[in-house]
């Protein structure tokens, strides 16, 4: 299934992050590694910005024969559908590129979710009981197409996918959960304490088996409260926040 990885250099609270060094590589390459373990990611395109800026996002991606997409920075809508077009995709999955902890169990399962329950758009974000870091969005093409035909709020073209889980009328939505609720648990990067958090996860557990499991991270947590603590004081989802701030000006001006 194709999986599009939504990256870019340009972060206003951490800039460069995604190729900030983790053990000698950059972020979004040990990033990477972990998504090439899923069963079901094929092919996995990095879907980034024509900016400058993404410029040595783009060269390293080349440099490791990464295939890579660029398309505009601010409507990430249109950038996202242009980059999955080409394949012509019965569905897509969605990652991003500030989650270096992603567990290609978790990615698995939910697109085992999805297409089992023939749904046109799955998340285990919606309904939070999974890491915040863990975050998998798959739906059908057909769907981003309608959303990329029609949506026009700012919170619609910078996030890709708000069109379709806030229309349940017209979409059949799956929400991906499990039992046990670690949803507290931060393992986004967005602020420099999130990157320090990570950075003491992958000093701990990669050198002895870069396999590491969101298990394992959880039970080095457990006797490690500290580090679990590093950016506890962050909320969940402050870019999206931003957006539907943006949304009341737009609604205001037409």
């Amino acid at each position: 299934m194709l999986a599009l990885l939504q990256a870019r250099c340009s972060s206003s609270r951490l800039p460069g992050k995604v190729l900030k060094p983790i053990l000698g590589e950059p972020m979004i390459v040990r990033h990477i590694e972990r998504l090439r373990r899923t069963l079901h990611l094929s092919p996995l395109v990095v879907a980034t910005s024509t900016e400058a800026s993404d410029d040595p996002l783009a060269e390293l991606c080349a440099s490791l024969d990464i295939a890579c997409r660029r398309g505009s920075l601010s409507d990430v809508l249109d950038r996202f559908y242009q980059a999955a077009a080409p394949f012509a995709p019965d569905h897509v999955v969605r990652l991003t590129g500030d989650c270096p902890l992603a567990d290609p169990e978790v990615i698995d399962a939910c697109i085992d979710y999805h297409l089992a329950g023939d749904y046109d758009y799955t998340s285990n974000a919606l309904r939070p009981s999974f890491p915040d870091g863990l975050d998998v969005e798959v739906f059908r093409f057909s769907a981003l197409a309608d959303a990329w035909r029609e949506a026009q709020l700012p919170s619609e073209r910078e996030h890709v996918t708000p069109f379709l889980y806030n229309h349940p009328e017209r979409y059949r939505i799956g929400h991906f959960t499990q039992a046990e609720d670690f949803s507290w648990l931060r393992w986004t990067v967005d602020q420099p304490e999130d990157f320090a958090m990570v950075e003491r996860v992958y000093d701990a557990l990669y050198p002895t088996n870069p396999a590491f499991s969101t298990r394992d991270i959880i039970r080095w947590l457990a006797t490690h409260p500290e580090v679990a603590a590093l950016n506890t004081n962050i909320s969940r989802n402050e870019g999206y926040l931003k957006s539907l701030a943006k949304d009341a000006a737009f609604t205001e001006s037409r």
